[in-house]
């Protein structure tokens, strides 16, 4: 069967985690680690007389996302209110904004970039209440009962959704990386909270029927999850089975999407305008003083990295996209690293060491002075690159600084000539067939070489190494006695 299009599209629900106070009322908006319905009150539960007030905050940092998403601001927008009735929905309904029938969100239009240049195009977008939070008890599905923890309750989201841009999994993912890098950078949303970034994906095959999953948790499950459904629509349709309208739930347990429902449309949330809020009214002088207070957004870093230190694109691209990582190359920069060798070693070796161990860039074992200080070492020839990689290692699981791990260790490269020469002629002794293989071969020097440092454990100097071994065969060829 040929290969069918793939078209992704995304809505992104992000949680304002700046904001002190809920998007409508002044309960505590950080809600993590409270007693369950404790950050509650008649406004955020839709008790009968309470009126909603908007959050100014959440307005000014949902147009700040807006300008760093090159989106069309609204200068007057509307409250909506979409409702359905779910446990998780005090009021059953929610006080979100509507692209449509009279309804004005937050901002329309703009675009991305993913790395190699792609451009993601951004449909809306808008503010709304997150909904409450449900506990299981047992697993999602064979629960014995449901819990309902209203402190979730109306907290303030901003919903970004894209158009059906992407064509793979991988560039779903790399979209969510860049947008959480964007909106760490502004400082209105920490995506490393478990529940701040939650993401639907909307996926079809070869322009046929549209499949919604929701509520997936982690960048990762998204891409799993993507994964997954495009093999399922893809034995559909090689057995002739059409492909059902519908939403589907991410088991990140058994990998599989489940269905739950037939998809919804607009008109099953019955949309009308919220009355209780008026529009509100956004000056463009509001939003160039916000525009004016902006950060450096990753791109106008990444272009900075290369223009100034000579970054490759590739580097560059993923340095500046991530705030942590970011703020560790300039840091080992400002004390005196060489800024190619260090993004060297930060998007090679040290993302994938912390991952392996389980650790944050933010964590303290994780500092630039490590990292300087391997690379000092490595460009004095005192340990080879080899060495440097077990040094980074055992120092981020110990804490130990590289300095001290290699003089503990005895593992200072060895340069010294003559003790080379002994371990080549050692080398040679053992692996006469080689040797002869070695005068026409340039994989068996390579082999050679290896022995060395393998007799050396690692620590012979490598540039010494090849020119002692390169010699001795030169030495060979030509008849000479090798001394």
């Amino acid at each position: 069967m040929a290969e069918v299009p793939i078209r992704i599209g995304l809505e992104i629900h992000c949680q304002l985690t700046n904001l002190r106070t809920k998007l409508f009322c002044g309960c505590p908006a950080d809600y993590r680690g409270s007693p369950p319905n404790t950050h509650i009150c008649p406004i955020c539960m839709g008790l009968p007389g309470s009126l909603p007030s908007p959050n100014k905050k959440a307005i000014e940092d949902g147009v700040a996302v807006a300008i760093a998403l090159n989106s069309e601001i609204s200068k007057r927008m509307t409250f909506f209110r979409k409702n359905y009735f779910y446990p998780d929905l005090p009021k059953n309904f929610q006080i979100s904004q509507y692209d449509g029938g009279g309804g004005v969100p937050l901002a329309r239009g703009g675009y991305l970039h993913i790395e190699g240049g792609k451009r993601i195009r951004i449909r809306r977008i808008q503010i709304e209440e997150d909904p409450a939070k449900l506990a299981y008890e047992g697993t999602i599905d064979d629960s014995t009962a449901t819990l309902v923890d209203n402190n979730r309750a109306g907290v303030a989201l901003l919903e970004i959704v894209t158009e059906p841009d992407m064509e793979d999994p991988k560039e779903a993912r790399a979209f969510l990386e860049k947008l959480r890098g964007i909106l760490e950078c502004l400082g209105v949303s920490n995506g490393e909270l478990e529940g701040a970034m939650r993401c639907d994906a909307n996926i079809s095959l070869g322009g046929g029927t549209r499949v919604e999953i929701k509520n997936i948790s982690s960048f990762k499950e998204v891409e799993r999850a993507l994964t997954f459904e495009i093999t399922r629509q893809r034995q559909l349709l090689a057995r002739d089975i059409e492909v059902r309208r519908e939403t589907r739930h991410w088991d990140d347990v058994r990998r599989i999407t489940v269905s739950l429902r037939a998809k919804e449309e607009e008109e099953d949330y019955r949309y009308f305008p919220e009355p209780d809020i008026v529009p509100i009214e956004i000056s463009e002088d509001f939003i160039e003083g916000i525009r004016k207070r902006l950060p450096e957004l990753p791109d106008q870093r990444r272009e900075r990295y290369i223009r100034q230190f000579g970054l490759q694109e590739h580097n560059a691209e993923l340095i500046s996209s991530d705030n942590a990582l970011s703020k560790l190359f300039e840091e080992c920069v400002r004390m005196g690293g060489d800024p190619i060798e260090v993004s060297n070693w930060l998007v090679g070796d040290l993302i994938s060491f912390t991952r392996e161990l389980g650790m944050e860039l933010t964590d303290p074992r994780v500092s630039p002075s490590k990292i300087v200080e391997l690379v000092k070492l490595i460009r004095s020839g005192s340990i080879s690159t080899k060495i440097a990689k077990e040094v980074l290692m055992e120092s981020l699981r110990s804490d130990e600084s590289p300095e001290d791990i290699v003089k503990r260790r005895g593992l200072l490269k060895i340069s010294d000539e003559a003790l080379l020469r002994d371990v080549v002629e050692e080398v040679f002794t053992e692996n006469e067939k080689a040797v002869r293989e070695a005068l026409h071969d340039e994989d068996v020097v390579n082999f050679l070489i290896g022995q060395v440092m393998r007799k050396t454990k690692g620590k012979a100097d490598p540039n010494l190494t090849y020119e002692i071994v390169k010699g001795s065969l030169e030495r060979i060829k030509g008849g000479a006695p090798d001394s």
